[in-house]
């Protein structure tokens, strides 16, 4: 095939190419269209917004009702991270979703996460790509993005498809997302992409993503969950998460653990001893604990027993070496102590991770100090603009990621945006 005929769209000019319909090449193409430009969206996928459709186990949890930057993490500079994630305040992101999507979001008191009323990810999905074409974008899906050509000789982008096609772009905004959950559609073309183009790659690891356990030792427990706190030593202080804990057949789930998982995943890749992480399985620390024992009465099972699952209480107690029948006033001195180690501060016995197959995102990838965080526009190439989780930068569990997408999306559309019509106007 040779190259597409350049007139595409609204406006009759070159189009900006948005390389990827997922939650931040949506929004980018939406807010390019606002602009008045022609938009042309690729997406690899036949419909899209694969992460939206399964997120909040197809829900969809849209933003979080509060946000941070010191939230986030990124090895690359942490100013470009928070003038993007304060670019586009929470409260008009909202507003933008319930006025101009049509979609009303509602707060899910316990956790702050806000979802759609309708409860359904694909309202989400499909009210966005609605959007896009009311404002003017043109989409076509199953068309694989292979490559980018800078503009040279007088010639503008050039957008390579597979099976030959290319398409001429007057910019170009990379929204392919990282490697995280690659059956939808996120195979690390576009890393590839811009470190083929010069950008320096953060090394890449999945991140908010499940830890195991070889041998499996909590396998029988697989199925309970509970609200814990978790902490990870670090060089310089502490990290510490709170949240749900869920036991699976493979190892170890749920909130708290995602969110920390980084941690011990990097400390894997790098070869360093492993990451150690502790549990305190109540809002009860050790000095908590030997208070309520010290008041307690009766034998040391059933006390454990009320404040934690019982399959989880006895295995803790068997682990301590603490007989269940124990009375509470005839504990021994080294019986309290490891007693008190496994239910206030318990050494999580994690192996390994499930990978970018369950992670949430991906860590690492395209360098902030690499783009202008005004329009994240390349540093190293006029006219390529990237945006979403394919920069170095992710968010917790409950809304932030989407979040970053939605932020970095609205900046690379607008200015993709600005700089055509500065080229057209000059």
């Amino acid at each position: 095939m040779g190259v597409v005929p350049s007139r595409i769209g609204r406006g009759g000019g070159i189009p900006i190419v948005v390389v990827g319909a997922g939650a931040a090449g949506i929004m980018a193409a939406i807010h390019a269209a606002t602009a008045g430009v022609p938009v042309l969206l690729l997406e690899r996928t036949k419909d899209g917004g694969r992460k939206i459709l399964i997120s909040g186990g197809g829900r969809c949890n849209v933003l979080p009702s509060r946000m941070e930057p010191s939230q986030y993490f990124t090895d690359s500079s942490p100013n470009v991270l928070k003038r993007l994630l304060r670019s586009w305040p929470l409260a008009d992101q909202r507003r933008f979703f319930e006025e101009e999507v049509g979609i009303q979001l509602k707060l899910e008191p316990d956790t702050g996460k806000l979802f759609p009323v309708s409860n359904r990810a694909r309202d989400v999905r499909d009210g966005l790509l609605a959007l896009a074409r009311r404002r003017g974008a043109r989409i076509r899906f199953e068309a694989k993005v292979v490559g980018l050509e800078p503009p040279r000789d007088g010639r503008p982008w050039r957008v390579r498809v597979e099976a030959g096609e290319v398409i001429e772009a007057a910019a170009v905004v990379l929204a392919t997302g990282g490697l995280s959950v690659p059956q939808t559609g996120s195979d690390g073309t576009g890393l590839r992409i811009a470190r083929a183009l010069g950008h320096t790659i953060r090394p890449t690891y999945p991140a908010l993503t499940p830890l195991t356990a070889d041998p499996p030792r909590h396998a029988p427990l697989a199925g309970i969950s509970l609200p814990v706190t978790l902490e990870a030593p670090l060089e310089r202080g502490r990290s510490t998460t709170h949240g749900g804990f869920l036991f699976t057949h493979r190892g170890y789930s749920g909130p708290a653990v995602l969110n920390i998982s980084h941690l011990a995943v990097r400390s894997r890749l790098e070869g360093r001893p492993p990451q150690p992480i502790h549990v305190q399985w109540t809002e009860l620390d050790a000095e908590g604990w030997e208070r309520e024992i010290q008041g307690g009465r009766g034998t040391i099972g059933p006390f454990v027993r009320r404040r934690l699952p019982d399959r989880l209480a006895d295995t803790l107690l068997a682990e301590a070496g603490v007989p269940a029948d124990r009375p509470l006033g005839q504990l021994r001195r080294d019986e309290r102590r490891r007693l008190l180690e496994v239910l206030a501060r318990y050494p999580l016995p994690w192996t390994g991770d499930e990978g970018y197959k369950k992670a949430e995102v991906t860590g690492g990838g395209v360098a902030l100090e690499e783009v202008d965080p005004r329009t994240l526009e390349s540093r190293l190439h006029a006219g390529l603009f990237l945006c979403g989780e394919i920069l170095d930068a992710f968010g917790p569990i409950g809304g932030y990621n989407f979040l970053w997408a939605w932020c970095t999306g609205r900046v690379a559309g607008e200015g993709a945006a600005a700089a055509l019509r500065r080229v057209a106007g000059s």
